[in-house]
């Protein structure tokens, strides 16, 4: 009596590879699933501290521009702006679409002064006019040391400092 033919002795080799690999285990799948699942777990929050690092960045550079713009008109007018209408930069918003806060502080009245951005001793961080943005957040309060102010990005020290209100 004969033994009963195997796949490898009745398949082409071809034929062989195939009928070996059938496909992935449930085991397998789950745990490619696992791995990626892990990876965007991680890459997230990484790429979102890259995107708000960059949003700064750009408030940054920008807040620096307007106040090179300021700067301009001070030396041709001898006053800083009424309004940023007064510059020729355009409108301009912040990465977060929020247009930029300017406040002169020539238009002020008693009543006015106390919009004009201040540190953690209640002292105005500027003498002329205050410049910033209202960060990711859109909410601020004059004090820079308030909890909506803290991710504003401001310039103070009359264009001495210009970035975090938290780091100021």
């Amino acid at each position: 009596m004969r033994d009963p033919p195997t796949i490898s002795a009745t398949c082409p080799p071809s034929n062989r590879l195939k009928a070996s690999i059938a496909g992935y285990t449930l085991l397998e799948l789950m745990f490619a699933i696992a791995v990626l699942g892990l990876l965007t777990a991680v890459a997230l929050p990484l790429y979102k501290g890259q995107v708000d690092r960059a949003s700064t960045s750009r408030a940054v550079s920008d807040i620096g521009q307007i106040y090179i713009e300021i700067q301009r008109y001070v030396l041709a007018h001898d006053v800083p702006p009424d309004s940023l209408n007064q510059l020729s930069i355009g409108a301009s918003a912040d990465p977060w679409g929020r247009p930029y806060e300017y406040l002169s502080f020539r238009t002020l009245d008693n009543n006015g002064k106390g919009k004009m951005r201040k540190d953690r001793n209640l002292v105005p961080i500027n003498s002329e006019y205050d410049l910033y943005s209202r960060g990711p957040d859109g909410d601020s309060q004059p004090p820079l040391t308030a909890q909506p102010s803290r991710d504003d990005i401001v310039l103070a020290n009359d264009g001495g400092y210009i970035g975090k209100a938290d780091d100021y």
